[in-house]
């Protein structure tokens, strides 16, 4: 299972105890996020680093055959791990994510990567400034406004599912953030669809704002064999607001590609 930027395993709270039925569950951190330390090089957070990080900890697993799960940016690292090494991997889950460009597709248009480069460079400038406002942000505040924009379903979703997400974020450097939140930007593996061998389960949230619906389904339909997915009324949290729509289409996926690899 591999995570969004800043997170370190909320989103998978109940697909983790969901999924271990049917097959045994792995769970790791990024560089510089959860149990993993910040990187000894800083500029060393591409997401081609993070890939090559996937594939170390399947070799420290005993390099059993895998299904990758990306949530949000951890389809771009599912994504670029199976480019590195396609073997012995079974199947793709991919999440509320793209195959790249994030920021020029963030709530539907390119924003994001327009301010990011005053960010980073007020950040440079200014480090202990931005890593005090950073760390002090409130998770009340955080709530509110994800519900006030409409981020997230708060009916659908309990506030103590989301809570762990802004108190880790908290302690995750700012700079480093911000770096690969650039890098996820300028990230694309669009030429690497076509060549996707194995099943992929592509699933999106209809009311997704920080990746649309719209460009999930255009991964969909270039990846060779992926299948497309829409929840109706899902955000980027899908897995925590609708545990069980998730659960049944992923648990359905996983089952038939398993006896499909056995056979």
């Amino acid at each position: 299972m591999c995570d969004g930027i800043i997170c370190d395993g909320y989103i998978y709270k109940y697909l983790w105890d969901d999924l271990a039925p049917i097959t045994s569950v792995a769970h790791w951190n990024y560089r510089g996020h959860g149990r993993s330390g910040v990187p000894v090089d800083p500029m060393q957070i591409r997401v081609e680093d993070h890939g090559a990080d996937l594939d170390s900890v399947r070799k420290s697993l005993g390099d059993p055959p895998v299904i990758l799960v990306g949530h949000s940016f951890g389809t771009q690292v599912v994504l670029e791990a199976y480019r590195r090494r396609p073997e012995r991997v079974v199947a793709l889950v991919l999440l509320c994510g793209s195959f790249g460009r994030v920021t020029y597709t963030f709530k539907g248009s390119d924003m994001l990567a327009t301010v990011l480069p005053d960010l980073i460079s007020f950040a440079e400038r200014h480090p202990r400034l931005a890593r005090a406002v950073w760390s002090r942000f409130p998770v009340r505040f955080g709530l509110n406004l994800a519900r006030v924009t409409g981020d997230v379903n708060l009916s659908h979703v309990r506030p103590e599912d989301l809570e762990p997400y802004f108190r880790h974020a908290a302690h995750v450097d700012f700079e480093m953030f911000l770096r690969m939140l650039r890098e996820a930007g300028e990230h694309s593996a669009e030429d690497l669809l076509p060549e996707v061998r194995v099943p992929a389960l592509v699933v999106a949230g209809e009311r997704d704002s920080f990746t649309p619906a719209g460009v999930s389904e255009v991964m969909a339909k270039l990846l060779p064999h992926g299948e497309f997915a829409l929840i109706p009324g899902g955000t980027h949290v899908l897995p925590l607001e609708q545990r069980e729509v998730v659960r049944d289409r992923i648990s359905a996926f996983l089952r038939r590609v398993l006896v499909e690899y056995c056979e």
